[in-house]
């Protein structure tokens, strides 16, 4: 037996020589850093810290949600949310619809079809109507991350101040969009009904079709997950039929009105880093075992904005 070895041993070698070497441009050759990869690598310059004004903290019986307000693009909605929370509006309302690949809602149970509008819950000083804000001037002041692959919506899309944003130069208007995790003010039929006082979230594909149309008042940073895995709401649109369906909201407040030692510590990646290009690009032309065909392209509502706890500083 031990005589075979050699020959096995020759045998290996030779085919061995006989195979080709590995092309350079194979898939593993190539391999796109991961997203991880990519954020183990990142400065701490290129992380922001959400001005706690803007960051609201809503807590539900399954976990905390962070969102943040974007101000820049929705002020006066902006203000009226934060005056909302500060009176503790939203305390004790409910999430009352949630529609699947669509919204997540919360608001005053009152105010649905079926509501009593006599036990609606008083707005105190916040504003009943507001402009819609649906569209601002572009303002080329601030850092801009344009994609380069076009969009179905509108002529020029890309990222600003941390938030996806579609532009018309045409017309020098800009405007959040729809994506996941976006957070819009629902209203009724004018225009100028939504107050902030209902409040929904973005769970499926991207309705960009609702851009220009809804005023979009901030983004979920964490906590996506306890808006999206609800039960769907049974009766039209995604609104739960029974008091009992709804999840009960048991608070929301301002990071701003809260101790130091109670505020949500996270930090977002700037949409204008280096290292959120390079995620851009290594999206766009993802290159790995799996992948052997990169896209080469990406759309807006593709792209994740990395949120993640922020780490001590000494």
């Amino acid at each position: 037996m031990s005589r075979l070895v050699p020959k096995l041993l020759g045998f290996s070698l030779l085919c061995a020589l006989a195979l080709p070497a590995a092309r350079a441009d194979t898939p593993t050759a190539n391999k796109t850093p991961t997203p991880k990869e990519l954020l183990e690598k990142s400065k701490p310059e290129e992380w922001r810290k959400p001005d706690p004004r803007n960051l609201l903290q809503m807590q539900l019986p399954q976990g905390k949600v962070l969102i943040e307000l974007a101000p820049d693009f929705t002020p006066l909605h902006a203000e009226n949310i934060r005056t909302l929370v500060k009176e503790h509006y939203f305390d004790k309302l409910a999430i009352v619809r949630v529609q699947d690949n669509f919204v997540t809602q919360w608001a005053d149970p009152e105010d649905d079809d079926k509501g009593d509008k006599n036990k609606l819950r008083p707005l105190g000083k916040a504003k009943k109507t507001l402009p819609p804000e649906y569209t601002r001037a572009i303002d080329t002041k601030l850092p801009w991350t344009a994609l380069p692959d076009g969009d179905v919506y509108a002529p020029e899309v890309g990222f600003s101040e941390g938030f996806p944003v579609a532009r018309d130069k045409a017309t020098g208007q800009e405007w959040l969009t729809h994506c996941y995790g976006m957070v819009g003010v629902a209203r009724d039929v004018g225009p100028e009904t939504g107050s902030g006082s209902s409040l929904y979230a973005v769970i499926g594909q991207a309705p960009r079709g609702l851009d220009r149309n809804l005023a979009i008042a901030g983004r979920v940073l964490q906590g996506m997950e306890f808006l999206s895995a609800l039960p769907r709401g049974t009766g039209p649109l995604g609104f739960y039929d029974k008091p009992e369906q709804r999840v009960t909201i048991e608070s929301v407040r301002l990071a701003s009105e809260l101790p130091e030692n109670e505020r949500a510590k996270v930090e977002v990646l700037r949409t204008d880093s280096p290292t959120f290009a390079a995620m851009i690009e290594a999206k766009r032309n993802r290159r790995d075992d799996f992948y052997r065909n990169p896209a080469g392209k990406i759309d807006l509502c593709s792209i994740n904005i990395p949120a993640r706890e922020a780490k001590a500083t000494h």
